[in-house]
């Protein structure tokens, strides 16, 4: 099992995570099943419970032990050391608004990317957005520190940037309530035809 997009790896924790609320729904309406009954309940029929507690203590703990390394953005944070990116964008910002090394950054699909990014001024936030509003990437962004995200594109795709840290209402249009610091399609990334066009 691997993913390649934040949004699969949502899609799957979603239904591993209701089918383990549900679980535990179920233990605290067999625990408010037990209080109204009027027989007490011997103490054989506990370790049925207390089992099901282990069972889903394991199964949490589990789920996240199994998993972690499924997600792809884990390996390269660990190993990051070692790795050469393909491309470096140098980004800073300040009074609000970003100075991009270009107005579009094109990158390759697979590539993996470091966007080195500062702050003049304030705490913002890096962020890249797909077209229907779900998020790629971010990280936040501290005045006078190295602020630099490393990461690999899986998808195609133009995706927008914008800062994922309020930094005060100058960020936004008084009027409108528009983001100021919303920079359309600023990323887009290539190469999806190539690899369709090979097989």
């Amino acid at each position: 099992m691997s993913f390649k997009t934040s949004v699969e790896l949502l899609s799957f924790h979603w239904m591993a995570y209701t089918i383990y609320a549900l679980l535990i729904i179920s233990i605290i309406a067999w625990f408010a099943y037990n209080l109204t009954r009027k027989e007490r309940v011997k103490s054989i029929v506990r370790i049925p419970f207390y089992g099901y507690i282990a069972f889903l203590v394991a199964g949490g703990v589990g789920h996240h032990i199994f998993t972690y390394n499924t997600i792809p953005w884990v390996s390269e944070d660990i190993m990051r050391h070692e790795i050469k990116p393909n491309q470096t964008f140098d980004i800073t910002i300040e009074n609000h608004k970003w100075t991009l090394p270009s107005q579009k950054m094109v990158v390759r699909k697979g590539e993996k990317v470091l966007f080195n990014v500062g702050s003049k001024d304030l705490t913002y936030g890096f962020g890249l957005f797909r077209k229907d509003g779900t998020m790629v990437t971010q990280m936040q962004v501290l005045p006078n520190h190295k602020n630099d995200l490393l990461w690999t594109f899986h998808e195609c795709g133009s995706f927008d940037l914008t800062s994922t840290e309020y930094a005060g209402p100058d960020q936004y249009d008084e009027h409108t309530g528009k983001d100021l610091m919303m920079v359309k399609d600023a990323v887009e990334v290539i190469g999806c035809d190539e690899k369709v066009a090979s097989k």
